[in-house]
């Protein structure tokens, strides 16, 4: 029996040879360029989408129920918006601020565009999106990226306004504000578990999207959701572990729950290598499959 070590690597060398094909989507230098946070959602949309999507009429994001955090970074990193749903910066788990952010930062900077050169010719390739929930398996020892969560490390000085030129730190009060401490800033960061996704405009990766506050399945779901709402999953031909494992190419990047158990010990094997863990109420894959199409 293959041990959790060389299934995960097995199936991750086989991503690699998928997306080995032909572009499937040409676009301008200007949108590959893009325009940094000027061309993304403000803070008050980001909040509206955040807290819409929190409370879908569904009931399908399982989880606790609880408000979160919801962090917009552009496509070098720069966060662009920070914004909560509950009354005030206290209402949400306050760590899950930055672990948004985050989140935010890892999708988009392990995402790929669909395939183009600054100039707008194809490369050979297609894109590639991996959201945080992607990556659970694979980070787990004896997996084909064991050790990914320890690199790039959050900037704390940044996450909580305490850099140089910052003395005293900047109040908490403007925490999930237009004027949030993190904006403007990179906040960097890996994390591997639900809620991190990686914003996409005609096949071009503009960014990152995080949430967290909740389980992290329901992490994953609400920052579907509300990318969704965004209308930044303009997907055009980018795949996904998802849309290749699961046959779904409406869900490319979406959570796969298909971790059974290892006779060796440790956290399980994942049938596809990019398999995540299952949360205290998890969404039922009727749920997680009938999350919206991206565009």
């Amino acid at each position: 029996m293959l041990t959790q070590k060389y299934f995960v690597s097995a199936c991750f060398a086989s991503v690699v040879g998928l997306l080995s094909g032909p572009a499937l989507a040409q676009v301008t230098s200007a949108a590959v360029g893009g325009n940094g946070c000027n061309s993304l959602p403000s803070w008050s949309t980001l909040k509206g989408a955040l807290t819409s999507s929190i409370t879908p009429s569904s009931g399908a994001n399982g989880g606790l129920g609880f408000n979160m955090w919801g962090v917009i970074v552009d496509n070098s990193g720069i966060v662009c918006a920070v914004a909560y749903s509950g009354g005030n910066f206290t209402s949400q788990w306050l760590a899950s601020r930055v672990i948004a952010a985050q989140k935010a930062n890892t999708a988009n900077s392990l995402s790929l565009s669909s395939g183009v050169t600054p100039g707008g010719s194809a490369v050979g390739t297609a894109g590639l999106a991996l959201s945080t929930a992607n990556l659970f398996s694979a980070v787990q020892p004896g997996g084909s990226l064991y050790g990914l969560q320890h690199s790039n490390p959050v900037d704390p000085e940044v996450g909580y306004g305490a850099g140089p030129g910052q003395s005293p730190p900047a109040s908490a009060s403007r925490f999930g504000t237009s004027s949030d401490p993190m904006v403007g800033q990179r906040i960097g960061g890996v994390n591997v578990f639900g809620g991190g996704l990686g914003i996409y405009k005609g096949g071009v990766r503009v960014g990152g999207l995080g949430v967290s506050g909740d389980q992290s399945c329901t992490d994953h779901m609400v920052a579907w959701r509300t990318r969704h709402s965004l209308h930044l999953d303009q997907f055009q031909g980018v795949k996904g572990p998802a849309g290749i494992f699961a046959a779904d190419t409406s869900h490319p990047d979406n959570i796969i729950f298909d971790i059974t158990p290892n006779p060796n010990g440790g956290t399980g094997i994942s049938a596809s290598g990019f398999g995540h863990a299952t949360c205290f109420n998890t969404p039922s894959a009727a749920a997680v499959a009938g999350l919206p199409a991206v565009q």
